[in-house]
């Protein structure tokens, strides 16, 4: 019987070896995300049980309309922001809260939509619901619309509490995304020392309310989130890893990166 070698000389075992090397190459070219995206997770694969309602996904939002680059009513989010979250998730769960998000990564056509929609003055279709109290043509000027959004960094995120016990979420005394000052953390109250002071205004919170928005925020400041100073369901990682870039690619639930 004719025996065979197996021994490859050392020539053909250095083409052998380039040739696996061309081929991993060109698996990780295609499998890869070259936009950036593969530094991103879904919020939903790291806590499964938050509960979704993407504003900028329908048309119940101030724009009125579908927002340019929320390809799908999904919440994407940097691995560490998210990880970060889910640490707050665990606290809040243990409390019997839920987390509800209405945003999280916001891609650059989106704010490139509010730009434009906000330079529209004609356009205030839902001015009543968000916005009754604020001329449109301040909301460059009040800051309430920026061609830059730290969401588009992907470490912000903007979300809520819901109750497990009442099946409701919790009565924060405001809506998201309210233009006005009943939107800031300090109204009717200090933020930092959580004490209620109350208010005249006809639309001032109750002490229960206020108290509802401080469970949420000493929740993700304790677990690294900063907030804003006029939005209370407005949290960004204070260490968050991408704080120069804003990114482009859609709102799409990620598959896993090869």
């Amino acid at each position: 019987m004719k025996l065979y070698s197996c021994v490859v000389r050392p020539a053909a075992l250095a083409l052998l070896m380039l040739s696996l090397v061309s081929c991993s190459a060109g698996r990780n070219a295609v499998s890869g995300r070259p936009d950036g995206s593969e530094h991103f997770v879904n919020i939903t694969d790291v806590i499964p049980d938050v509960i979704l309602e993407i504003r900028y996904h329908s048309t119940y939002n101030f724009v009125g309309d579908r927002v340019d680059g929320y390809d799908e009513p999904t919440a994407l989010l940097t691995r560490e922001a998210a990880d970060s979250l889910k640490a707050v998730s665990d606290e809040l769960d243990a409390l019997g809260y839920r987390l509800k998000i209405f945003d999280a990564y916001r891609p650059q056509k989106a704010v490139d939509h509010f730009v434009r929609w906000a330079a529209d003055l004609a356009d205030t279709t839902l001015k009543r619901c968000f916005y009754p109290d604020v001329d449109k043509s301040v909301l460059f000027e009040q800051e309430y619309i920026m061609e830059k959004s730290g969401h588009t960094r992907g470490s912000t995120v903007d979300l809520t509490l819901f109750d497990m016990v009442s099946g409701r979420e919790v009565d924060m005394g405001g809506t998201f995304d309210w233009f006005g000052v009943e939107s800031h953390p300090d109204f009717c109250g200090n933020p930092d020392t959580g004490e209620y002071t109350g208010g005249v205004s006809a639309r001032a919170i109750t002490a229960v309310q206020f108290a509802n928005r401080m469970i949420l925020r000493r929740a993700m400041l304790r677990h690294g989130f900063k907030p804003l100073d006029s939005e209370w369901w407005h949290f960004t990682l204070r260490n968050e890893p991408f704080p120069d870039t804003y990114f482009t690619f859609p709102v799409r639930k990620l598959g896993p990166v090869r």
